[in-house]
């Protein structure tokens, strides 16, 4: 079972659909008995980072979280739900994240006359071609994948790292930290090869 992860930020149906294509059991939920029943979670969202957290809280759903992980389960982080996996974001102050990897989250610096938000498609480049061997197999360097997102991760560790792509120099769109993966971009929305990643992620 895959349970994807309700905290009211989102849009959780065409995630939903998305995995369906290659899980017959698929359910999204807010409770902590589906997200520590399930063989595989994923983190969505859409919006602001403190909001997120707030959310997450208020839902006593830090705790489950971090126990399936604990429990080496594939985890994945989409959009915001990658950025809140970091320890702490820019936005909105100084807010704390999962802090499940290391690193901040910051915002894109208004220069070279490039567009906040980052909108639209954009390249992916792999940073480690031992890693294209899990979730990005098969998905071929320079795919272009969509992005919608004001703010990055910058990770303390580079090795955990996936891939990356340019926006007025480098930023981290992909991460993967042992059963953690996570993508700045949004592979439901991607085509056949963001359909790719998801199915890779599936058959973990």
């Amino acid at each position: 079972m895959i349970t994807i992860i309700d905290y009211g930020m989102g849009n959780l149906r065409s995630v939903q659909k998305a995995f369906e294509k290659f899980c017959s059991n698929v359910i999204v939920s807010s409770s902590a008995k589906d997200i520590l029943k399930a063989d595989k979670v994923i983190l969505p969202g859409v919006g602001a980072f403190k909001v997120a957290m707030d959310e997450l809280k208020k839902r006593d759903l830090i705790g489950p979280i971090k126990d399936s992980i604990k429990k080496g389960k594939p985890f994945l982080g989409i959009c915001l739900g990658m950025q809140l996996l970091f320890s702490e974001s820019e936005e909105g102050g100084r807010v704390k994240g999962l802090d499940i990897i290391e690193g901040k989250v910051r915002r894109f610096k208004e220069r070279y006359g490039l567009k906040i938000p980052h909108m639209g498609w954009n390249k992916i480049r792999t940073t480690n071609d031992e890693r294209r061997t899990t979730i990005l197999d098969r998905v071929e360097d320079g795919s272009y994948m969509y992005f919608v997102h004001s703010y990055y991760a910058a990770p303390k560790d580079k090795d955990v790292i996936l891939c990356e792509t340019d926006y007025g120099g480098n930023f981290t769109s992909g991460v993967r930290k042992g059963n953690v993966y996570g993508f700045q971009f949004h592979p439901e929305k991607s085509q056949s090869v963001g359909l790719k990643i998801i199915e890779n992620f599936v058959k973990l």
